[in-house]
C-alpha cells in the first residue's frame, strides 16, 4: 500500500511521514508539499500539494491508495475549498482510503469556532467522499508551552483565561502514532476519534513545567477580553483572537475529554510525568 502524507513541510505532517517510514518503510510513503524543493529531510519521493492547485494535487496523487490530509492553516472561508480539492483529486485519482487530521473545540460561541467549524465541514465532505475514511480530532498541543518557557520565565507566572479548565493536551508525536494506525488499519475504518492525553488545568500544567525546568512559576487567571488584548497585541489581529477562543474553550470544557487514544493504537496516550521528565534540566 502506497500511502501520501500532505502538508510534510509542516510540523504534524513531517511527523507523521517519519512514523509512516519506520511503519512501512520508506518505499511505501509519498510526501506532498505546497513547495517541493524546499523539503530535504526525508529520502522519499516528494511531490507538489498545494491545496490551492487541483490539477498538481490530481497528479501527485496518481498511484496513491490512501492519504493523510494535514488540515491547512489558511482561514476558514478559504480552507473548506482547499481541503475539497484535496478530496476530489483523491477521488478522481483513485485513492482508497482517506484520514484527516482535524480538532476538538467549541462548535460556538469563541472566537476559535469558525475554525472548528470549518473542520467538521471538511469532516462531513470526508464521510461524504465515498472513499473509506478515518478521522482523528487533535487535542491541543502541549509543545507551545514548552518552547513559550523562556517568556514564562521572565513574566514569572501563566497567565491566560482558561481558568480551572481542564485541556486534553496531546504531542505532535503521540499524534503521528495515531494518525499512522489510522491509515493502516482497516478495522478503524469509518469512525471518528478524540486524539488526547489525560486533561490537566493550567495549574497543574504550571506544576509540571517548574518540574522540568526548574522554575518558580505560578497560574494567573485572565478575562477573556484580557486574553485576547494580550495576544493580540504579540499576535496580531488574525491569531490573537483565535488564540483567546482556544482557551475561552478550554474554560469551557470543550478539552476535557478521556480521549480515543488507546482505542486508536493498543496504548495509553503517554503521561505527562513522562513526556515532561526527560525535558529536565
Amino acid at each position: 500500500m502506497t500511502i501520501a502524507v500532505t502538508a510534510v513541510s509542516g510540523q504534524l505532517g513531517r511527523e507523521i511521514a517519519v512514523k509512516l517510514i519506520d511503519k512501512v518503510g520508506p518505499d511505501q510513503v509519498i510526501g506532498l508539499a505546497r513547495t517541493p524543493a524546499r523539503v530535504d529531510q526525508f529520502d522519499i519521493e516528494i511531490r507538489p500539494g498545494d491545496y490551492d492547485k487541483p490539477e498538481d494535487l490530481l497528479a501527485s496523487l496518481d498511484g496513491i491508495d490512501a492519504l493523510v490530509l494535514v488540515s491547512g492553516m489558511a482561514p476558514p472561508e478559504a480552507r473548506i475549498q482547499q481541503h475539497r480539492n484535496v478530496i476530489d483529486a483523491a477521488k478522481a485519482a483513485g485513492v482508497r482510503k482517506i484520514v484527516y487530521t482535524s480538532i476538538q473545540g467549541p462548535d460556538e460561541d469563541t472566537a476559535f469556532s469558525p475554525v472548528v467549524q470549518s473542520n467538521r465541514q471538511t469532516e462531513a465532505d470526508v464521510r461524504a467522499s465515498g472513499l473509506n475514511w478515518a478521522i482523528g480530532r487533535n487535542g491541543i498541543y502541549i509543545e507551545p508551552d514548552v518552547e513559550y518557557i523562556d517568556s514564562y520565565r521572565a513574566k514569572g507566572v501563566i497567565a491566560n483565561s482558561a481558568g480551572n479548565g481542564k485541556c486534553g493536551y496531546t504531542t505532535r508525536s503521540e499524534l503521528a502514532h495515531a494518525y499512522t494506525a489510522l491509515v493502516t488499519k482497516d478495522d478503524l475504518n469509518g469512525q471518528t476519534f478524540d486524539l488526547n492525553g489525560t486533561p490537566i488545568t493550567q495549574a497543574q500544567l504550571t506544576q509540571h513545567l517548574n518540574a522540568a525546568f526548574g522554575t518558580d512559576l505560578t497560574y494567573r487567571a485572565m478575562s477573556s477580553a484580557e486574553f485576547v488584548a494580550d495576544r493580540t497585541a504579540e499576535l496580531g489581529d488574525f491569531i490573537g483572537p483565535i488564540i483567546g477562543g482556544i482557551y475561552d474553550g478550554i474554560r469551557k470544557g470543550s478539552y476535557d475529554r478521556p480521549g480515543d487514544f488507546e482505542a486508536v493504537t493498543g496504548r495509553p496516550h503517554q503521561t505527562w510525568d513522562d513526556y515532561f521528565s526527560p525535558l529536565a534540566k
